[in-house]
């Protein structure tokens, strides 16, 4: 059995040092343009620089219009390389691997944030969109493979497609939110297709180095299970990516399907065949317990959101302590402050049902 703190290696890219990876946190913290600020530098090099084998920025936006949060980090033009370079720099000196999440909001791309109507696969009168052409999909699946390579001339080690957790690219896999009849709509084949388009771009356009890893999400949103596994199934068996990171909200939940109770969500992902490519799992990661049964359950290795949030020295935790355990929530701001919060950070945590101290 694989211990928290052997090393993993990847098909591209270097190692990871350990099996516990900072997971990509929205945090609100740099500039509305895109730019890189300070506090978000601050914030990601203080957990690199603390033990996590591998450090993922926020979910970054690869068209000005895919923005879906204030302050969110971009990665839509070369004029944003300047900060990337640096915080790509702050991580690696840190000892972590950097990796960058690239991501659309689709849907959830607001036109109070954006200044434009929010696109989708399809026209969604709940969300008020309207669906992308598909020469606009075209473009979009170029706009995620030059993100990438900006993220390479940034000096990240590689980039994460973010298909999960109803943005843009789990809108298209989505049966019930993609409603389009053409090559990109219809069948789980063509709703899929766009993300294996945008990998076989990065493969094919970035360094043989460059590591490229998927989060997928498989359930809410309209998604089903069973196409879900579908999809990560192929993922695996194409072995283009390093690694998959499926999001489970909490790791030892239940299905909601009624068809797939009875055992572990986590376990449908962790049976699949996988060959050379790698497996992380999110959801509620709090403790060295939690880390430990993850992995033990057939996982490589963890994301931990929360547990980061609340210690930036997290890993450092779990090696001083195998029974260490997150701090009780909810915590107070001054608390968060201390692990590199800013207000804007703070406020957005504040949200997060009991998480903030009232």
């Amino acid at each position: 059995m694989n211990s928290l703190f052997d090393p993993i290696k990847f098909s591209h890219g270097p190692a990871m040092k350990n099996r516990v990876v900072m997971a990509p946190i929205t945090n609100w913290q740099s500039h509305e343009d895109g730019h890189l600020s300070d506090d978000e530098y601050n914030w990601l090099t203080m957990r690199a620089n603390a033990g996590f084998g591998l450090t993922m920025t926020c979910a970054a936006h690869v068209q000005a219009g895919g923005k879906g949060f204030p302050g969110q980090l971009g990665f839509f033009s070369d004029d944003l390389l300047p900060g990337l370079t640096r915080l790509a720099n702050g991580i690696r000196e840190g000892g972590s691997i950097a990796i960058a999440q690239l991501y659309h909001g689709g849907m959830r791309a607001s036109k109070e944030l954006t200044g434009v109507q929010p696109v989708s696969a399809s026209a969604l009168e709940k969300y008020g969109t309207r669906a992308l052409s598909t020469e606009e999909v075209d473009q979009l699946i170029e706009d995620f493979i030059l993100g990438a390579i900006r993220a390479e001339k940034a000096g990240f080690d590689g980039v994460e497609v973010h298909g999960a957790h109803g943005y843009l690219l789990c809108q298209f896999l989505s049966p019930e939110l993609n409603q389009r009849d053409d090559k990109y709509g219809g069948s789980l084949e063509n709703r899929a297709r766009i993300i294996f388009d945008i990998i076989d771009g990065i493969r094919s356009r970035c360094r043989d180095d460059f590591n490229v890893s998927v989060r997928l999400s498989p359930e809410r949103f309209g998604m089903k299970i069973a196409e879900v596994i579908e999809v990560a199934r192929r993922l695996l068996a194409d072995g283009k990516i390093d690694f998959l990171d499926m999001s489970l909200w909490d790791f030892k939940k239940d299905p909601e399907e009624e068809e797939f109770k009875g055992r572990s969500l986590m376990s449908y992902f962790t049976e699949l065949d996988r060959g050379d490519v790698k497996l992380a799992v999110a959801g509620k990661i709090m403790s060295a317990a939690d880390c430990r049964e993850a992995i033990e359950g057939g996982a490589d290795f963890v994301m931990a959101g929360r547990a980061g949030i609340l210690h930036h020295d997290f890993v450092k935790k779990l090696e001083a302590d195998t029974n260490f355990t997150s701090i009780d929530l909810p915590v107070t701001r001054a608390h968060l402050e201390n692990e590199g919060l800013n207000s804007r950070f703070l406020d957005y945590m504040a949200s997060w049902d009991g998480f903030v101290a009232k």
